[in-house]
């Protein structure tokens, strides 16, 4: 019997429009009236996270940042996974040597210096898990970022680096250069204590090897009395995998990869057709 649910959220819970339909919603507070402890589990910073939640009216507990933080549906941290400092300096001086744009996640939300490229890696994400949408449609819908606060720009990143009152939780990086890339991605795999994945066509996640979703929805679980045998886990793309691994049940999103949809144990409809909702009322 299903205890939890872990959602992921872009290409998952969201739309094409960057929005959580109102049959996703519903199904969403059907498994909450019932008992069940309902999750996001996103890359995306705590703020962006709770920003659309809030939009759509919801309130749950939130693995953020591909796990680097855990917050409780009052918003109090339940636990913290940053990299430290030193190697969050390291990885912004490799990404900077090769030419690869990069933004820095923390405690406080996400930091940017070029607000443009700000949408524009947003726009991957979402195009990679929405392929047939209106790219237009996209990059209003991603302008959010920027608009309502939810990126913030800043001069140099050395200011967070040397900031002893925050906590660096991911490098997101950019680059339409697959060559330049890729080098970059080879060199910050030398580095044991990273974890490294992806959310779109053309860009790479860093987080501490210890901050990843499945393991943070692991001990989140555990924390509830829970077994992740009871646990279903939702997702469309590679930073989904560990935990789409782990859950007793996994579910691929219908506009999920092929690699994602062969591991899974359920294939549901997609993003733009309520496939999240579909896959709760199955379990209900």
């Amino acid at each position: 019997m299903i205890k939890c649910i872990a959602s992921d959220m872009d290409g998952t819970l969201l739309n094409s429009v960057q929005q959580i339909s109102e049959e996703n919603k519903q199904a969403i507070l059907k498994a909450q009236a019932e008992g069940i402890e309902f999750v996001v589990a996103t890359g995306r910073s705590y703020q962006e996270a709770t920003y659309l939640l809030s939009q759509a009216g919801l309130s749950c507990p939130v693995i953020c940042v591909n796990g680097a933080e855990v917050r409780g549906e009052e918003g109090e941290v339940l636990s913290s996974t940053p990299i430290s400092k030193t190697l969050a300096r390291e990885v912004a001086a490799k990404l900077t040597e090769h030419d690869v744009y990069h933004e820095i996640y923390t405690d406080k939300g996400a930091y940017s210096l070029d607000p443009e490229k700000a949408v524009s890696i947003l726009v991957d994400i979402i195009v990679s898990a929405n392929p047939k949408a209106d790219p237009e449609e996209i990059r209003t819908a991603a302008a959010a970022r920027t608009r309502d606060g939810l990126v913030h720009q800043i001069d140099d990143y050395e200011l967070l680096f040397s900031d002893g009152n925050c906590k660096i939780y991911k490098v997101l990086a950019f680059c339409l250069d697959a060559k330049k890339r890729n080098e970059a991605g080879e060199d910050l795999r030398a580095f044991a204590d990273l974890d490294i994945t992806s959310s779109g066509h053309e860009n790479l996640e860093i987080t501490n090897k210890n901050a990843q979703k499945g393991l943070a929805l692991e001990a989140f679980v555990k924390a509830k009395g829970l077994e992740m045998a009871d646990t279903m886990a939702i997702g469309d793309n590679l930073n989904d995998v560990s935990m789409l691994e782990r859950a007793g049940r996994s579910v691929a999103m219908g506009n999920a990869s092929y690699e994602i949809k062969a591991l899974c144990d359920v294939i549901t409809d997609t993003n733009d057709e309520h496939g999240v909702a579909q896959a709760i009322l199955e379990v209900l």
